[in-house]
Formats: structure tokens, C-alpha cells, sequence
């Protein structure tokens, strides 16, 4: 598969981008040299590899979900640019009717 400039264009217009002529022909030398290397890794001979599901044999280490020292109120809503001395006042985002 080769990037051509029809491909650019189209790329152009989905994310919404106005590029000078000299970006799209960076562009699309850029994704072609990425398409030359993706293209290399069909040469690695690959039969009977396992495929990676984690990079390495470590898991993560989870601590226990235990309630703690938390913020008082007055401090959590201290800097807050809206609030009622109990709550954070935030704009309405959802309407009513739905």
C-alpha cells in the first residue's frame, strides 16, 4: 500500500487540518517510511512464537481499597469557584427533559 496524495487529502479533511503543500508531502513521505517499516516485520519468521499478552511476568501490585484520612469539607471547597458550604456548584450539563 502506498499513501498517495488523494489518501492525504481525505486524512486532511477527517481530522479537520489545512496543511501547506510542503506539510502534506512530508506527511505523506512520513506515513509511507511507516508503512516500509510495518511491511518489514512480515519478513520475521514468526511460526510458533506465542503471542505477547504482557511485556514482562510482573503483575501489578494492588493495595487494599481501605477508607483513610480524608480532606474536610471546608478545605475541599475552599478554592472552589462555585459552592453552597456543603457542595461543589457546577453548570448544568444534562438537560431536564431527557
Amino acid at each position: 500500500m502506498q499513501i498517495d496524495k488523494a489518501l492525504i487529502s481525505r486524512l486532511e479533511h477527517l481530522a479537520r487540518l489545512e496543511l501547506s503543500e510542503a506539510e502534506q508531502q512530508r506527511l505523506q513521505s512520513d506515513l509511507n517510511r511507516i508503512l516500509e517499516m510495518v511491511a518489514k516485520l512480515d519478513e520475521l519468521p514468526t511460526e510458533g512464537v506465542e503471542p505477547l499478552v504482557y511485556v514482562n511476568e510482573e503483575t501489578e501490585a494492588l493495595r487494599p481499597d481501605e477508607p483513610g484520612p480524608h480532606l474536610p469539607r471546608e478545605a475541599a471547597l475552599k478554592n472552589a469557584p462555585q459552592q453552597d458550604g456543603q457542595y461543589f456548584m457546577v453548570p448544568k450539563v444534562i438537560p431536564k427533559d431527557k
